[in-house]
């Protein structure tokens, strides 16, 4: 059961209705997540602002789905995998690909994503060993720590929410 409403953008204060209708904008959907998070604009319109500076990243858009993907499943946020399966497929990411990724093995970037979550940012040395080797330089590094910072903020509340999953979207 659903422990914190999502919002219509009716409902939704003032301050959190443009987002929300750029978000419904872009999707063709306004996601429960995102209704949710409205309940405060603050954080909403901070969560928009950081996931659009993201997306300029050295990450590819797939990359970042994998982070996502790693994330989540640690973070145990039944609403960012799915959310997230269903991006990381739109960008191109195989059904096995998804599968790996959640498990953190995917590629390096699914490695450090997983051993950033799992450890909250005490990574090993090895396994920083192990992504430079892989290919994974500090900028990019950097990357994958920011963008599991964005997705513990959407696992955090999806998880103490219950937040309905509605993924993947109606007639997709």
């Amino acid at each position: 059961m659903t422990r914190i409403a999502a919002l219509t953008i009716e409902q939704a204060p003032e301050a959190a209705r443009s987002a929300l209708q750029g978000v419904e904008k872009g999707l063709g959907f306004l996601p429960n997540a995102f209704a949710t998070m409205a309940h405060s604009p603050a954080a909403l319109n901070g969560y928009m602002a950081l996931a659009q500076a993201m997306g300029k990243n050295s990450l590819t858009p797939a990359e970042r789905e994998v982070v996502a993907l790693a994330a989540s499943q640690v973070n145990g946020c039944e609403y960012c995998v799915a959310a997230h399966s269903f991006f990381g497929g739109k960008s191109g990411l195989s059904e096995a690909d998804i599968q790996a990724a959640r498990a953190g093995t995917l590629n390096p970037v699914a490695v450090l994503a997983r051993a950033v979550t799992l450890n909250r940012g005490q990574v090993p040395d090895g396994v920083l060993a192990e992504v430079r080797a892989g290919g994974l330089d500090n900028a990019r590094i950097v990357d994958v720590i920011a963008q599991v910072t964005l997705l513990t903020l959407t696992n955090y509340l999806n998880n103490v929410a219950r937040t309905e999953v509605d993924f993947p979207p109606r007639g997709a």
